[in-house]
C-alpha cells in the first residue's frame, strides 16, 4: 500500500541522514589525522593503511550481505576524499 511504502521511504530517509552523520564523524577524525600529518612532515596519503581498510572491508561486507566490489569502491571514493582533504591541510600549515 501507499502507507507501506511511505513508512520503508521514511526509514531509508533515516538511514541516509545516519549515514551523512557517520561520514561527517569519519571526517573529523580523518582531518585531525591529516592536521597531525601537516605537523610532522607526513605524506598526505599512506599506502598501507589504504590497502589494510580495502582488506577489512571485503570481508566485512560479504558477512553483512554487501558485494564487496561496491563497497570498495564507496570506501575508494571516501578516502580518495580524506586524501583531498589532507592536501588541502598540508597547504594551509
Amino acid at each position: 500500500s501507499d502507507e507501506t511504502l511511505t513508512q520503508l521511504r521514511t526509514r531509508i530517509d533515516q538511514v541516509d541522514a545516519d549515514l551523512v552523520r557517520l561520514l561527517a564523524q569519519r571526517f573529523e577524525v580523518t582531518d585531525l589525522v591529516g592536521l597531525h600529518k601537516a605537523a610532522n612532515g607526513l605524506p598526505p596519503a599512506d599506502h598501507t593503511r589504504e590497502a589494510e581498510l580495502m582488506a577489512r572491508i571485503r570481508p566485512s561486507a560479504a558477512d553483512a550481505g554487501i558485494d564487496p566490489a561496491f563497497c570498495e569502491q564507496l570506501f575508494r571514493l571516501i578516502v580518495d576524499e580524506v586524501v583531498r582533504r589532507h592536501l588541502l591541510i598540508a597547504e594551509r600549515a
